[in-house]
């Protein structure tokens, strides 16, 4: 499989990234507990939310895929990093899924957000609790 081009530039403490296919920006800024002024995402943080956003578009590739009944769906996610040496220590996301979701494709649409690249990617030692909230239950 091609790779995909991105850039990195730094100008003081912020960093902007470019997308190279689609030319798209972000930037990022160290967090204030790491000398930084919180004013956007971390680099740790687009972990996180890199991990949200995966679980949700793979689910919703799969319901499309497979013809599953899909929806809106929103997720959240926390940061929680160690002690020195300052690493990602967990990931809990909590999934709120879309009404239109089966009882009985719940399974397949979870294991989805369970196996999803970003979380195949992270190591072992990131613990990822994952928390799947349906509507009325």
């Amino acid at each position: 499989m091609p790779g995909v081009p991105m850039t990195a530039a730094l100008s003081g403490l912020t960093c902007k990234l470019t997308h190279g296919p689609s030319g798209a920006t972000i930037s990022t800024v160290p967090p204030r507990d790491n000398g930084g002024d919180g004013s956007s995402f971390s680099p740790t943080d687009l972990v996180g939310a890199a991990l949200a956003a995966c679980a949700l578009s793979t689910m919703a590739l799969v319901a499309q895929r497979e013809g599953l009944s899909w929806g809106d769906a929103r997720a959240s996610v926390e940061k929680i990093m160690t002690p020195p040496p300052r690493r990602i220590g967990e990931l809990p996301l909590v999934i709120d899924m879309p009404r239109e979701v089966r009882p009985e494709h719940r399974a397949r649409l979870e294991e989805a957000a369970r196996t999803c690249p970003v979380v195949r990617s992270l190591h072992a030692d990131v613990k990822v609790p994952i928390a799947f909230r349906y509507p009325g239950g």
